[in-house]
């Protein structure tokens, strides 16, 4: 009998010890921080997506996100092209407030080259809450050592620091940045892991994917932050057979490369939510897709469908980008959300969602979506939003349905409900609207900056006053400096 006893209560313990345990982890994964992926394509079309309407390239991966969660069909980048709007979106801040109003050039001697170092980053943000942050990709955020994705906190990086980049590794000819002469130069070098120059055999697109789901096979015991921002399908059109052959229904031989190049970046989703589920780490990850901007239909055979315009322009073709949301724990799946939100919003989301006690450096111009997602509130997450190209003194603003567009000879007034292509100027039949919507433009204009650095398209400007600009001492491996 009292082995009888003592075998009872032994089980009896053993019992209470494993539901206390189990109710302990599912309280700790309850309120474990959410993680966030951030998925950053560069110049696609807004139509290039299946859930947008696609139907010669399929993205069944990328199409989850948006299936899962949410899809935005006024989704907005806050600039034209890709550095400024990449620096919008990592400081959540519209960045003309700061001066990032140009593409920057390759110049890794100038620390004045790329996101000022006064601006905090989503990743700095989350770093003062414990989470490990790693850049992939395209960072054109600067190459000064200042301006390093190290020095910008993240964790980690693993990428280059140019705005673009060739995608075979047999095109990687430059063993460091003290090799580069030009500024083409910088599509041709290794990749960087940190600091250190790495000998990569993959193509890039599926090197950062591995990246990324290696990143959260190591970290899924505490919150991460990924910041995956491919350069596909940016030129040069680049693509592997492997992804070409999935398209021989398109003979356009430019698209057929895009579409293989779309493909892959869809292969790489699809690893990346297979790792979420893999962990246990679907239901409480955020996880964003966006385009940088709109597609540049003439150079990369991308399609924006009915809009007008593409990359550089400021009617919707340039702006309005492909843009979903998932978060299974707080959003439920299928919503397809209308209203105007903008590549801004992501910062404000994230602050308020991981970590609302602790207070960001600047005030950030964006929302958190999910009141919105939620319909807890019931008001549009903007009454207008603002774009300003100070060298092409171009404008725009949208408010509500109405699209005020100045830049070149595009002077015109939009009503985006009834004309999403926005072919008709209600310049002369709606002038109080154009009048007013250029006062707000011209109030809002007032707390910008003119840019702090010249930009691609000042090369030669910037070479004649920069003569040293890639005279650079070979650095430290370890730290960059």
């Amino acid at each position: 009998m009292k082995h009888t006893s003592f075998t009872f209560t032994k089980i009896l313990f053993y019992t209470i010890f494993l539901v206390f345990n189990l109710v302990n982890t599912a309280v700790i994964s309850q309120n474990k921080k959410p993680n966030i992926i951030i998925i950053l394509t560069d110049d696609q079309g807004y139509q290039d997506v299946g859930f947008n309407g696609c139907t010669d390239i399929p993205t069944p991966n990328i199409d989850k996100i948006a299936s899962n969660g949410v899809k935005f069909t006024n989704g907005y980048v806050s600039y034209a092209v890709c550095g400024p709007s990449r620096a919008g979106l990592i400081t959540g801040r519209y960045q003309d407030k700061f001066g990032f109003g140009k593409n920057p050039l390759f110049a890794p001697n100038d620390p004045n080259m790329g996101l000022p170092t006064s601006e905090q980053t989503i990743a700095a943000y989350l770093s003062k809450s414990g989470y490990q942050n790693l850049a992939l990709g395209k960072w054109h955020l600067g190459a000064h050592p200042t301006l390093h994705p190290l020095e910008r906190g993240f964790t980690n990086f693993y990428g280059y620091l140019s705005g673009g980049h060739h995608y075979f590794p047999e095109k990687w000819t430059l063993n460091d940045i003290t090799e580069v002469r030009s500024q083409n130069d910088g599509y041709k070098t290794k990749l960087l892991q940190d600091h250190t120059r790495v000998e990569e055999k993959e193509y890039l697109t599926d090197a950062l994917s591995r990246e990324a789901a290696s990143y959260i096979d190591e970290n899924s015991e505490k919150p991460f932050f990924i910041y995956l921002a491919y350069n596909a399908p940016h030129t040069p059109l680049q693509a592997t057979k492997k992804y070409l052959d999935r398209f021989p229904n398109i003979k356009n031989k430019k698209r057929k490369t895009y579409a293989a190049m779309v493909s892959a970046v869809d292969d790489g989703v699809g690893l990346v939510l297979d790792k979420l589920k893999e962990k246990g780490l679907t239901e409480n990850t955020i996880v964003f897709f966006l385009s940088d901007n709109g597609g540049p239909e003439q150079h990369n055979a991308s399609n924006n469908g009915v809009l007008r315009g593409g990359k550089g322009d400021y009617t919707e073709g340039g702006i309005r980008v492909p843009f979903a949301m998932q978060w299974p724990a707080k959003i439920k799946a299928g919503i397809v959300y209308n209203n105007p939100i903008i590549s801004l919003d992501i910062f404000a989301t994230i602050v308020e969602n991981c970590s609302p006690s602790i207070p960001t450096k600047h005030t950030l111009d964006g929302v958190n979506l999910i009141p919105f997602l939620k319909k807890s509130n019931i008001k549009i997450p903007h009454s207008q939003l603002f774009w300003r190209n100070h060298r092409q003194d171009a404008k725009a603003v949208r408010s509500g349905n109405n699209k005020l567009v100045i830049k070149n000879e595009l002077n015109a007034l939009f009503n985006l409900n009834e004309d999403i292509s926005e072919t008709t100027n209600l310049k002369t039949e709606e002038t109080d609207t154009y009048i007013q919507l250029k006062k707000d433009w011209t109030n809002w204009n007032q707390n910008l900056m003119k840019p702090i650095f010249l930009g691609l398209l000042d090369g030669k400007e910037y070479s004649k006053t920069h003569p040293n600009r890639f005279v650079i001492e070979k650095r430290d491996s370890k730290t960059g400096k």
